[in-house]
């Protein structure tokens, strides 16, 4: 069984900072990607950032360019979404979530594509 467990959420004023962490365990699985898309109360999921396991190379919603970034630690098999001036439209319940294999860049973004989900953690933005 595979999970993959967030944290590091919580509640921070506007203009402020918060990294969030995907921890990956249970078998070993091949991982291909990992992304991370959020969830706002009334909302249709979306997607936020991922990024690719073996080379790094990084996808973002344009929403989030300049104020988030994703990274990961191999060794660790975790993943982060470090998140900068934060907005009252940034809360929301924030996902990680892993495909196995190969997907094109044009499939990065869909969450559909993705095999295995985290139990989410809330990121709440006062004004």
């Amino acid at each position: 069984q595979v999970q993959l467990v967030e944290s590091g959420g919580g509640l921070v004023q506007a203009g402020g900072s918060l990294t969030l962490s995907c921890a990956a365990s249970g078998r070993t699985f091949s991982k291909y990607a990992l992304g991370w898309f959020r969830q706002a109360p009334g909302k249709e999921r979306e997607f936020v950032a991922a990024i690719t396991w073996s080379d790094g190379n990084t996808y973002y919603a344009d929403s989030m360019k300049g104020r988030f970034t994703i990274s990961r630690d191999n060794a660790k098999n975790t993943a982060f979404l470090q998140m900068t001036s934060l907005k009252p439209e940034d809360t929301a319940i924030y996902y990680c979530a892993a495909r196995s294999s190969y997907l094109p860049e044009s499939s990065i973004a869909r969450g559909w594509q993705y095999d295995y989900w985290g139990q989410g953690t809330q990121v709440t933005v006062s004004s």
